[in-house]
């Protein structure tokens, strides 16, 4: 069970990680404080085999006009794929992913909304960047190397997410019952170096809770992990980069309400430590956020 006590006793086993700062995050021409106030990414899917409705675009003017409304409801950045995530989907090719993406990156950056794009191939990467985009959500490390030289070469910010193999389509497992943190931060420090001496000077770490794993097919077995990395992930502060957290939907635990799951988990990040929090439900977490940001657990006449 979450309450204060189990916060408290983690916080108190990690001081210094939970003080550590972390980098400001810069989107674009935008640099924000994400320990002051977490940046919002947005969600819009190209691909139909995308698990949250939602946020499927069938087409680019849906696309534009879905990322347009997300950043009027408060998203700093919209992130666009065109290959889900999830482990039946279909694989696009990445001619296929550049006719879908850059007409919808372009309409974007015209319209002055921020875009990120997903993706794990080279091409797909300086296609979209040429595009536009001003964010890089890699979601791979078979071909890492070139990635972070075309970020470098078009000044854009990379989220490294954690990709056990050679992309996050590639299934692998996670160890339960082991304390996850060991892991991630060995699997960031080597590839933030790298990416460091390809020239990029703008990381984003992202763990990896909204991919797809073998072992964690049990949705509840999932959601507790996924609870368990993202408490912890403040830990990972100590690298010195904001944090990105995918949040969960969590539908056998949320049912009918499942659209509320990010709200909720989107506490969780923050209290966690996250900075950038990856939405398909921008209003809510918006809303989450500023309320977290306002609100404040000490009597004012204690001072």
């Amino acid at each position: 069970m979450i309450d204060l006590h189990s916060l408290a006793e983690l916080a108190e086993k990690y001081p210094e990680a939970l003080a550590t700062p972390v980098a400001p995050l810069r989107i674009g021409s935008s640099t924000i404080d994400t320990d002051t106030i977490p940046a919002i990414m947005a969600t819009v899917n190209l691909s139909r085999d995308s698990t949250y409705r939602e946020s499927i675009a069938p087409d680019t003017d849906t696309a534009v006009s879905m990322s347009v409304v997300a950043s009027a409801q408060g998203a700093d950045v919209v992130d666009i794929g065109a290959e889900s995530t999830t482990a039946k989907a279909a694989r696009v090719s990445g001619a296929d992913q550049i006719s879908q993406l850059v007409p919808v990156i372009e309409q974007c950056a015209a319209a002055g909304v921020a875009t990120s794009v997903e993706t794990y191939q080279p091409e797909v990467t300086r296609a979209c960047l040429k595009a536009g985009a001003v964010l890089l959500n890699m979601t791979g490390a078979q071909h890492q190397r070139d990635m972070f030289e075309l970020a470098a070469e078009y000044r854009a910010t990379v989220v490294v997410c954690y990709a056990a193999g050679a992309d996050v389509r590639e299934i692998t497992d996670v160890e339960l019952g082991a304390d996850p943190i060991p892991v991630l931060a060995d699997h960031f420090a080597a590839r933030v170096e790298l990416a460091r001496s390809h020239g990029v000077t703008d990381i984003v770490i992202d763990p990896g809770m909204g991919f797809y794993y073998g072992n964690l097919v049990d949705p509840k077995v999932r959601a507790q992990h996924q609870a368990r990395v993202i408490l912890n992930s403040f830990r990972l502060r100590t690298l010195g980069l904001p944090i990105c957290q995918a949040l969960p939907h969590a539908f056998d635990l949320f049912r009918d309400q499942y659209r509320s799951a990010e709200g909720f988990f989107a506490v969780l990040a923050r209290l966690g430590g996250a900075g950038l929090l990856r939405t398909h439900e921008v209003p809510l977490v918006a809303a989450v956020s500023r309320s977290l940001g306002f609100l404040d657990t000490v009597d004012p006449d204690s001072h």
